[in-house]
């Protein structure tokens, strides 16, 4: 190579770099990445206190690199070249076998584990009606051998064992009902949660630890309402080459009444939402999404009224759960700061049901709540 045509490159790469600056500039700011699913990182505010903590550079990186030109290109672009230099993950998620992309679940601290259970014991001694106590465990679990070889995760049965046998509450055995159908489509392969089939066997392990009749999967007719979802593993990842996933319904809401909380106040709600269906975060088409506080009511049923402390997992889980109980109450603590003791009385609620997805559990600050 001369050295004329070296001086030709660098000036090419340079004014590449100039010309992508220039562009990034000159664009309007995006508030939001649908295909990212997050909002993006605002413009840094300069001010004496920002400067002198780093904090006015950082918010500078993180505001370039969102506002970028051709960003979803180069994420893209990122993910393609960890899979070609030999890599098994990008940001956190595998490139799991059979297209599948499944988040690293990492060891969860002990202390908090340890902290979390004793709120549940004590949510468990304060109400006067059962408690039952379920862990989901995530597809890195459940789907193992779909992950790369060698790939390091949470060894989740045996801490769900463990935190089973320490605790007052009466257990839901998920893991073994899930276990059981670890080679049919009970997870997203784009997505962190569980499909709908997934949600059914859930639902089933709930109805058997409270001694009620199970569901029969054969009484259903599946409905696929979009297959056209890429989850939050798809988001986060930057993978773009694996064909979407499929949402799929089985139980009808005709004679189901939904509330929701979404702003504080109680509005008319849904079991399904299909305008979600429109949208990059097409999971939310069950109930609407996160909301602090939903009840949803099934007409004519004498069933027990139950209160579901959640987290997204319960939102397809819900319609299966409207066969057994007159009443749902499902409250969110990210978002909803109520007593649970104080609910519980006032609603005459008949069961606790404390149920989360094993990743969500291990890292949610608001669990203290349990105990209030």
């Amino acid at each position: 190579m001369t050295k004329r045509f070296s001086i030709f490159l660098s000036a090419l790469f340079c004014a590449f770099l100039g010309g992508v600056c220039v562009v990034s500039l000159l664009l309007p700011d995006v508030k939001f990445s649908p295909l990212e699913n997050r909002y993006l990182q605002d413009p840094p505010k300069l001010s004496l206190e920002n400067l002198n903590s780093g904090r006015f550079m950082e918010d500078a990186e993180d505001y370039v690199s969102d506002h970028i030109m051709g960003r979803d290109l180069w994420v893209s672009m990122k993910a393609w070249s960890e899979r070609l230099s030999g890599k098994k993950e990008n940001e956190g998620v595998y490139f799991g076998k059979q297209d599948t992309l499944i988040n690293r679940v990492d060891d969860p601290d002990p202390g908090k584990l340890e902290k979390d259970m004793g709120y549940l014991d004590a949510l468990t001694g304060n109400v006067s009606v059962p408690v039952y106590f379920g862990l989901i465990p995530s597809a890195a679990e459940i789907w193992k051998d779909r992950l790369p070889e060698g790939a390091p995760t949470a060894d989740e049965k045996s801490i769900i064992h463990s935190l089973y046998f320490s605790t007052g509450a009466s257990t839901v055995d998920l893991y073994s009902a899930l276990a059981a159908h670890s080679g049919e489509d009970i997870y997203y392969r784009t997505d962190h949660h569980w499909t709908s089939l997934g949600a059914f066997y859930g639902a089933n392990a709930i109805f058997e630890a409270m001694g009620l009749e199970p569901l029969n999967l054969d009484d259903y007719q599946k409905v696929t309402v979009t297959d056209q979802f890429n989850g939050t593993s798809f988001s986060t990842s930057g993978v773009r080459w694996l064909p979407p996933d499929t949402i799929d319904t089985y139980v009808p809401d005709e004679g189901i009444k939904v509330t929701s909380w979404f702003k504080g106040a109680p509005e008319p709600g849904s079991l399904y939402v299909d305008s979600y269906l429109d949208v990059k975060d097409k999971y939310s088409y069950f109930l609407g999404g996160r909301q602090p506080l939903c009840v949803v009511e099934k007409e004519g049923s004498t069933g027990p009224k139950v209160l579901l402390v959640r987290d997204s997992y319960s939102d397809s889980l819900t319609p299966f759960l409207t066969d057994r109980f007159s009443e749902i109450h499902l409250i969110d603590p990210r978002d909803n700061l109520s007593s649970i003791k104080g609910y519980v009385e006032e609603h005459n609620i008949d069961t606790v049901i404390v149920l989360y997805s094993f990743y969500n559990f291990a890292t949610d600050k608001n669990l203290f709540l349990l105990g209030r």
